[in-house]
């Protein structure tokens, strides 16, 4: 007797029965099998094919502009490739603590990773540097950051529907003489690194015996050449650094110690309210830190520095020099703005809408672009040919008042020239013309009106290189991808007067939110919209809030906290690594 028979006998059950219900069991589970084999290679072609329909975007640099745009990008109807030399964002507005030893290097960092693996969008990264830009044929080349057999490193070209430049700018050292050579900069996360390496070489190197005096103070003389935002903060930390941490751990050398800020304008801090300026120069004056205005960099040397000040060209011994002071541009970008005939700019020139200029599917964003604003006196006669709605050849109060807003909107110039001169309308503007024969009058021809806008365009500026405008800007482009159909062709239609159509999309316009500057001692100064400046420590915690909240993830969060508590309790590490 069989297994199976016995089975039957056990069980009590009809042979044949069981045997139908296996036939049947059996065949349908192949049937099912079959069937969701065909489903699944149907949905696999269909998806293959739809991916082959997405948009292929090409995104170079993971910084301010490139992750706000990342972030920000929803629309899955996109390919992304993202190819940067580092594969993390860096929190910059913190690397000045990074030098100093407040923070780790890692808790302002943010793999790229880990910011995008969580979107609905496919967005895939390379570790590569581009070196080529070809807008004819739609084709990047890059090189792969990582070493290879031979020290030979991989090179691959890679297509795009569209192209997103991103990749930042390195610091401007101006072609002065050994700038490059022997000075520090401050613009990347290696950077800080470097510098934090290099003031404890300089402490300990000091410490060694048979030193002069004067080389002892040569080695332990920090110059900061650069009076913006970097170099105040860099130097406020410094002297934190050594006034709180350093002379305790070197107390022969402490005397020797001096820190030297150069600017070359009048002021420090020259973009900030002349109040904020003030009492920087001020606090640093009182903390010993050796503030020079007017004092330009001719030359520097591994053991000197060459400064032209009021006609008088210096010597002056250092240990270090951090190079803080503009910003210059990267060789891939001077060779792709001569290959679409952008020669002798310091920047890609975009047009409102982040579009590089002459070049079809190519947006710039951040430090390595700048934006060409719409001139007012270019489009005057459009202007006033759409304001005058009667036709009569003059314009009339009440008919420019129609258009004001639409006019502010696309010339943003306008609004800020109306508010510097505190004006609101024709007669106001009118009144505040420089010719007779505008003056007074409740009506103007094209010619007067010319002449009565003249000086608008004389309030354009570019934007300044900062986190700030990067970010908004990789948002808003962002925004744009979300919805090309309107961004795409043609985003600014006719002139925006009621009637005459609207913007299809609205070009970039900066929004200022505030601005910080650490001053050391637990002094900030802070200022925001409105000319409201505040200076003191309620503005340190309040920048402790604002930066913790916009960093990255909890991860980093967590870790900033816990090395400004470690900083507090237990003072900054000074290891050499």
């Amino acid at each position: 007797m069989t297994l199976f028979q016995r089975f039957c006998r056990i069980f009590r059950v009809n042979p044949w029965l069981v045997r139908m219900l296996i036939v049947f069991t059996v065949s349908g589970g192949c049937v099912l099998a079959f069937s969701e084999a065909k489903q699944e290679n149907g949905m696999t072609s269909d998806s293959s094919e739809a991916d082959s329909k997405k948009k292929k975007v090409v995104v170079l640099g993971t910084g301010w502009a490139g992750i706000n745009f990342l972030k920000n990008l929803k629309n899955p109807s996109y390919d992304v490739q993202v190819i940067s030399p580092r594969n993390y964002f860096a929190f910059t507005p913190l690397l000045p603590s990074v030098t100093c030893g407040t923070l780790e290097p890692r808790s302002i960092i943010e793999p790229v990773r880990n910011i995008v693996r969580k979107k609905n969008v496919n967005i895939h990264y390379w570790e590569a540097e581009c070196f080529n830009i070809d807008a004819e044929n739609k084709k990047v080349y890059c090189r792969s950051n990582i070493a290879g057999n031979l020290n030979e490193k991989e090179e691959i070209d890679v297509d795009y529907d569209y192209l997103v430049i991103a990749i930042g700018a390195p610091a401007n050292t101006f072609n002065i003489p050994g700038v490059a050579e022997n000075c520090h900069f401050l613009k990347e996360l290696e950077d800080a690194q470097k510098i934090r390496r290099t003031v404890i070489d300089c402490f300990e190197r000091a410490s060694l015996p048979n030193l002069s005096d004067d080389e002892r103070k040569r080695i332990l003389h920090f110059v900061v050449v650069g009076g913006g935002p970097t170099g105040v903060e860099f130097s406020a930390g410094l002297h934190d650094y050594v006034k709180e941490d350093l002379v305790r751990l070197y107390p022969k050398v402490k005397e020797a110690v001096k820190i030297t800020l150069l600017e070359a304008t009048d002021h420090i801090l020259n973009m900030f309210d002349k109040r904020i300026t003030a009492y920087a120069e001020e606090k640093f004056q009182s903390d010993g830190i050796d503030v020079k205005t007017g004092a330009m960099v001719v030359k520097v040397s591994d053991k000197e520095i060459l400064v032209k000040n009021g006609g008088r060209i210096s010597t002056m011994p250092y240990g270090m020099v951090v190079w803080a002071t503009g910003i210059g541009t990267r060789p891939v970008i001077r060779d792709f703005m001569k290959q679409i005939g952008q020669d002798n700019r310091r920047a890609l020139a975009t047009d409102e809408w982040l579009r590089v200029e002459g070049c079809d599917g190519i947006y710039a964003l951040g430090d390595c672009a700048t934006i060409n604003q719409r001139r007012v006196m270019e489009d005057i006669s459009d202007i006033f040919r759409k304001a005058d709605k009667d036709n009569s050849g003059t314009l009339t109060v009440k008919e420019f008042q129609e258009v004001l807003d639409d006019i502010r909107e696309r010339y943003p110039q306008v609004a800020l020239y109306f508010k510097n001169k505190r004006m609101r309308t024709l007669v106001d503007l009118l009144n505040n013309s420089k010719g007779d024969a505008v003056k007074g009058s409740v009506e103007v021809n094209l010619e007067q009106f010319k002449s009565a806008l003249s000086q608008v365009d004389s309030q354009m500026k570019n934007l300044p290189a900062t986190a700030q405008v990067a970010a908004q800007q990789g948002s808003y482009l962002a925004d744009c991808f979300n919805r090309m159909e309107k961004c795409e062709r043609n985003p600014e239609g006719p002139l925006r007067f009621r009637g005459e159509g609207r913007h299809r999309f609205h070009p970039f316009r900066y929004k200022y939110l505030g601005q910080f500057a650490a001053l050391g001692g637990e002094q900030t100064a802070a200022q925001f919209p409105g000319d409201w400046v505040s200076i003191g420590r309620i503005s340190q915690w309040l920048w402790y809030s604002l930066y913790t909240s916009k960093l990255e993830s909890w991860r980093s969060r967590a870790s900033v906290i816990s090395d400004w508590t470690r900083r507090f309790i237990f003072g900054r590490d000074s290891s050499c690594i």
